[in-house]
């Protein structure tokens, strides 16, 4: 199953939420905590490893905070999930290092390189600007109920 990190969902909140606010200044690591009930000092460090990716932008100083670097439009899915957790993976194998017993003999190592790269072009092609322009998820819908008819 792939999952993603805690720290790669509250990434995409943080992106979200900035594209959201583009207009306006830099907002604080704080702001985006309480919005979204995230512990401050992990949000801040999520924050700052964005900033290092080159991502955001931060501004130091009483009006400071941080601001996307570039349009959110041309951030993917796939850079902050990146920026936050490092290349995608699969398999153990998924990375260059081969140091898997199996390595030689594997009949599905290069199926699931496929699914991987199938993966990680599906989230490049989503973008944060699309995800900040959806609304709010709707509850999920009710279990459809199978209504089935007496046989005469």
């Amino acid at each position: 199953m792939l999952r993603l990190s805690k720290k790669a969902d509250y990434a995409l909140m943080a992106m979200k939420h900035l594209a959201q606010q583009s207009g306006s200044s830099s907002t604080s690591a704080r702001e985006i905590a309480e919005q979204y009930d995230i512990p401050i000092e992990l949000m801040a460090k999520v924050l700052q490893r964005l900033v290092r990716t080159g991502l955001l932008v931060s501004t130091q100083g009483t009006r400071g905070g941080y601001t996307l670097s570039r349009s959110s439009a041309s951030i993917s899915v796939a850079d902050v999930i990146q920026a936050i957790d490092g290349p995608f993976t699969v398999t153990a194998c998924s990375v260059e290092n081969n140091d898997c017993d199996q390595y030689s003999k594997c009949s599905i190592r290069d199926p699931l390189w496929q699914i991987r790269e199938r993966i990680a072009r599906a989230l490049g092609t989503v973008t944060i600007a699309a995800m900040a322009a959806e609304s709010e998820p709707a509850e999920p819908a009710a279990p459809a109920t199978v209504v089935r008819r007496a046989s005469v």
